[in-house]
């Protein structure tokens, strides 16, 4: 065993020998190739691809710079559209609050403008419950016009009392009873030609329209040669509208239709035996802008109407006066289901 371990100790130390050598070789070498005043003299070749090498170094640097300035413009670029980002964001975020502020506005302006429209119609039907509450309180009442004023102290009652028998040659009884009566309207200073009509109120509503149906069949009437024309009194709405209607019968005539006004606005025309009924005059002056002349029927005839109101249909040529009014149709006039109502109830 003890020469056996002497064996490997002298086997092994050549192969030590050798290998230090071979290091020192090598280091030598190593030293040589890195000390430039020892190393050989370039070549040709050696110097073209040191040439070309630097060329290409030169190259990619320059290509370098150039990616390296157009990423600092493109930093550029960004930094400014993030600003232009987030001032854009401010204004939308401004415009979006502006416009639920407009929202909420029109909102209300809704609000309102249905609580207006509400209210509209709320005054709409009032006023044709005032003028309906009007006429209604009116119907006991007429209106005398053309007699003549007499001297101060004249008891107006006592005077129709006196008259009213004998221009409408009605027997009344019982007699004559006003709640009362009384001119219109202040007094004109001198010699009026056209005195103040006279408004009557009666205790009887059959009285009243004893004298509107005979104020109907004789008109006028004739008192120490003055001509005293009797009609009922309306609200100032209801004539209005009568006076509208009545602007068209001149219209009506050279059309040749067949008309009247009943009770208390509504105008009924025939036309080829058939009849219409109008509760507004706008409607009516379409109706006869649909046809001409030419195209009636001038034997068109048609049944009479039993109303309570004043019936002002077509008349001898020497009964009718020629109307001057004009077509003011008041814009408040009352809605048709009021016309309705106020006919079958008066």
């Amino acid at each position: 065993m003890p020469g056996n371990k002497l064996n490997q100790k002298s086997a092994s130390k050549p192969a030590r020998q050798l290998l230090f050598s071979e290091a020192l070789q090598h280091k030598r070498l190593a030293s040589t190739s890195t000390n430039p005043q020892t190393s050989s003299p370039p070549t040709e070749s050696t110097t073209m691809a040191e040439k070309s090498h630097s060329t290409t170094m030169d190259r990619i640097l320059q290509e370098i710079t150039i990616v390296s300035r157009r990423i600092e413009g493109m930093n550029a670029s960004i930094t400014s559209l993030t600003l232009e980002t987030k001032s854009m964001r401010a204004e939308i975020a401004g415009f979006q609050s502006r416009v639920t502020g407009l929202e909420q506005h029109m909102g209300l302006v809704e609000a309102q403008t249905t609580m207006s429209r509400d209210r509209d119609q709320d005054l709409i039907y009032l006023r044709s419950k005032l003028t309906d509450m009007e006429d209604r309180s009116r119907r006991d009442n007429i209106r005398l016009h053309g007699i003549p004023e007499n001297e101060k102290g004249v008891d107006v009652q006592s005077f129709l009392r006196s008259i009213l028998p004998k221009l409408t040659s009605l027997d009344f009884d019982p007699p004559i009873e006003f709640q009362r009566a009384h001119r219109v309207g202040p007094k004109c200073p001198g010699n009026s030609s056209r005195p103040r009509p006279i408004i009557a109120c009666f205790l009887r509503h059959n009285q009243t329209r004893q004298i509107l149906q005979a104020a109907r069949k004789h008109r006028p009437f004739q008192l120490d040669q003055y001509d005293i024309r009797i009609t009922a009194d309306y609200s100032k709405e209801t004539n209005d509208r009568r006076k509208a209607f009545l602007a068209l019968r001149p219209r009506l005539r050279q059309l040749e239709i067949k008309y009247g006004i009943f009770d208390p606005a509504r105008m009924w025309v025939t036309k080829n035996r058939v009849s219409k009924d109008f509760y507004n005059p706008e409607e009516l002056q379409l109706f006869l802008d649909s046809f001409q002349p030419q195209s009636m029927d001038s034997t068109s005839t048609s049944d009479s109407h039993d109303n309570g109101g004043d019936n002002e249909g077509n008349l001898p040529p020497g009964q009718e006066k020629t109307d001057t009014a004009q077509l003011h149709y008041n814009k408040r006039a009352l809605p048709t289901s009021y016309v309705e109502a106020s006919i079958d109830s008066r």
